[in-house]
């Protein structure tokens, strides 16, 4: 949360101001959305005028607390469909929050709020939405526990290996429930990470739980049913096991786990057991 000192334009005796939002999902679709009865184009961006929508409730503190606020209205909005909002794609959306002059929105606005959108629970035609600022990096853990599996994410700063030549372009030909079939099989997806690129799901991601030849069976099923055969991107997972960092990526020296280690079933063992 962030609440900047008021320009001179704000402490006039009558001000003409109109809230804005600027929204960014995670597949680089960005949205303006204004309170105010026309649309406005502030720093190079449309914002959409959305007169039903508005913050019912913004709460800020010098807590360490998640801020909430709820938006009325926004599932009446073009921009913001109830479908996309049931399918994910606004979950971990940045949003901006400010306010503006309309009469005249080339003057600087002012910024109420900016953070990320955490938990969204529909509310009928409007959405509760839990707005997370960098408050959020204080809950992770100041050092790694110990663990017997890699902490690691495979392509990240820790794991190092090259995700280039591990991701593959292919067609979804169909979707029985949570298995997709593609037009071509490929090895290695087995905790790997399907992304649609077009139809209905374009923009969503899942994880591969295991794949069988040209099929792949994924955490959850895509919300969206196909039309027709649609591009997908697959990237190829790792089961973060010592021996796969070894023997299938050579990088086991960025291994971020302690494979050797005795775990707590070691004080359970009797002596010659």
């Amino acid at each position: 949360m962030v609440m900047e000192r008021a320009p001179d334009w704000m402490r006039e005796e009558l001000v003409t101001l109109a809230w804005c939002w600027r929204l960014s999902r995670r597949d680089g679709v960005v949205i303006g959305l204004t309170s105010h009865d026309r649309d406005l184009m502030v720093g190079g961006i449309m914002y959409r005028a959305a007169p039903g929508m508005k913050p019912s409730a913004i709460e800020t503190s010098d807590s360490l607390d998640a801020a909430t606020m709820d938006l009325e209205g926004a599932v009446t909005s073009d921009a913001i469909a109830a479908r996309d909002l049931d399918a994910g794609r606004w979950d971990g959306a940045e949003l901006e929050l400010f306010v503006t002059d309309w009469s005249a929105p080339e003057l600087a606005p002012v910024t109420v709020a900016r953070g990320s959108l955490g938990a969204i629970e529909r509310r009928g035609r409007a959405f509760a939405a839990e707005l997370q600022g960098v408050t959020r990096w204080l809950d992770r853990p100041a050092c790694p526990a110990t663990s017997p599996a890699c902490r690691a994410a495979l392509g990240d700063r820790a794991c190092r290996v090259d995700l280039a030549p591990r991701t593959h372009a292919r067609r979804a030909i169909a979707v029985d429930g949570r298995v997709v079939t593609l037009d071509a099989p490929v090895g290695g997806m087995g905790f790997g990470r399907l992304l649609w690129t077009e139809g209905a799901n374009c923009g969503l991601a899942t994880s591969v739980i295991v794949a069988d030849g040209a099929a792949l069976h994924l955490a959850e099923a895509p919300p969206f049913a196909l039309a027709g055969p649609v591009r997908v991107r697959l990237t190829e997972g790792c089961d973060k096991q010592l021996a796969t960092c070894r023997d299938r990526f050579a990088n086991a020296i960025n291994f971020r786990g302690e494979a050797h280690l005795p775990g707590n079933d070691l004080l359970t063992r009797y002596p010659g057991g």
